[in-house]
């Protein structure tokens, strides 16, 4: 299918099918692309996971290993692909932490997080997604002001590919209703009051109360890290 085609084929999904239950969505994804579709997530998605694993079993799922995980994110990631029914595939940066320490310096997070986050994160997402026409990915349009607009099946433009976000309506209380009748297997950072999870020396615990995104890159005026940018 021609570029033009499948943006047209976005567009017009991203119209029909807001307001569909997420289930709906990736049935449609998988009966649409088949092989061709990916789910990329960072474990700080579980709820996704699991619902693709219940709705598509044996969906591809990439999980990038920044080097800088939590254990209790790593741990959640092989739970996943331990005991459900995902067929995952760790994608890793072109260098270790050590040779890019070799190169820029140590904790290039701290002195330019976007550089860190390009290397680590953006670089390896292009390689995990070429071989597919279509991904998913587990934003929110309650997540963060950036995320405001997000479809439920869109156009990414910059990679050429149908983008579905299939929970972009769900609120907060959508998505831990669904996280108790399922009983989902949460990352146990949860629990220490992490709402929004990435790579340790970037992500902090929020206070009651405090917006959700507020321990990403605190202190700092960063809020994305450029997946989806």
């Amino acid at each position: 299918m021609i570029t033009t085609d499948l943006r047209g084929l976005a567009e017009q999904a991203g119209r029909d099918l807001e307001g569909a239950h997420p289930a709906d969505v990736l049935r449609w994804a998988a009966g649409t692309f088949e092989s061709d579709l990916v789910l990329a997530s960072s474990m700080g998605d579980e709820v996704l996971v699991h619902l693709a694993a219940a709705t598509v079993p044996g969906i591809d799922v990439i999980f990038l290993d920044t080097g800088y995980h939590f254990a209790e994110t790593l741990g959640t990631r092989d739970y996943y692909a331990d005991f459900t029914s995902i067929s995952l595939r760790t994608v890793l940066p072109l260098h270790t932490v050590a040779e890019q320490d070799a190169v820029h310096g140590a904790r290039l997070h701290d002195r330019d997080p976007n550089l860190c986050c390009a290397l680590r994160k953006v670089e390896p997402l292009e390689r995990g997604l070429a071989p597919y026409t279509a991904w998913i990915s587990g934003m929110r349009r309650e997540d963060a002001p950036t995320r405001t607009d997000i479809t439920v099946v869109g156009w990414d433009a910059r990679r050429g590919k149908v983008k579905l976000n299939p929970l972009a309506a769900w609120t907060q209380a959508d998505v831990d209703s669904y996280v108790a009748e399922h009983h989902v297997v949460l990352n146990p950072l949860r629990q220490a009051g992490y709402a929004s999870i990435g790579c340790a020396p970037c992500t902090r615990a929020v206070a009651p109360g405090e917006d959700p995104r507020a321990g990403r890159w605190s202190g700092t005026s960063k809020t994305e890290c450029g997946l989806h940018t």
